[in-house]
């Protein structure tokens, strides 16, 4: 037993020795600095719509669980330019939007329509952004609604038996 353990202890000494690796001198070349190039500018930002919108921020105060609610912002072009509504983007999955999709003139009226999806009961505030293209530019405006989703009243159980007395 006791050659064994030596034997063991023998082939473990012998193999760490043998793996070990000298390292070879070797003159190394200076390093090239490469200096990187510069970001390119960020793409410029959207500015802000200039259009006057009748409401930016609508409350729908309670509404019932299950039934979509929906509101009408609308705008006014007051600038002397013609203006399209190029994208209308609802933040989140559970609003749908429509828009007015011809070219809007001057002192015309345009829309865009927000479509909430109450599932489930809970306050909410979702938001839409909208681009135009005003002065050759992209602008845009962010819409924001808000309310609480109530639960409904369950109907009234007709299925129930009655007893029949004779």
């Amino acid at each position: 037993m006791k050659s064994i353990k030596l034997s063991i202890v023998a082939l473990f000494i012998a193999s760490a020795s043998f793996a070990q690796v000298k390292e070879a001198k070797t003159e190394k070349a200076p390093a090239q600095v490469t200096v990187p190039a510069p970001p390119p500018p960020p793409a410029p930002a959207p500015k802000q719509s200039v259009v006057k919108w009748d409401q930016e921020m609508h409350d729908f105060g309670d509404i019932p669980k299950g039934i979509p609610a929906t509101y009408e912002f609308t705008f006014t072009n007051n600038t002397k330019e013609t203006i399209l509504i190029t994208s209308v983007k609802p933040a989140c999955g559970c609003t749908a939007a429509n828009y007015t999709k011809t070219p809007i003139k001057p002192g015309e009226k345009g829309m865009v329509a927000a479509t909430f999806n109450a599932a489930s009961a809970a306050p909410f505030q979702k938001s839409v952004t909208v681009m135009t293209n005003e002065g050759g530019a992209e602008a845009m405006k962010t819409l924001s609604f808000k309310g609480k989703v109530i639960e409904t009243a369950p109907p009234a159980d007709t299925d129930k038996k009655t007893e029949i007395k004779s």
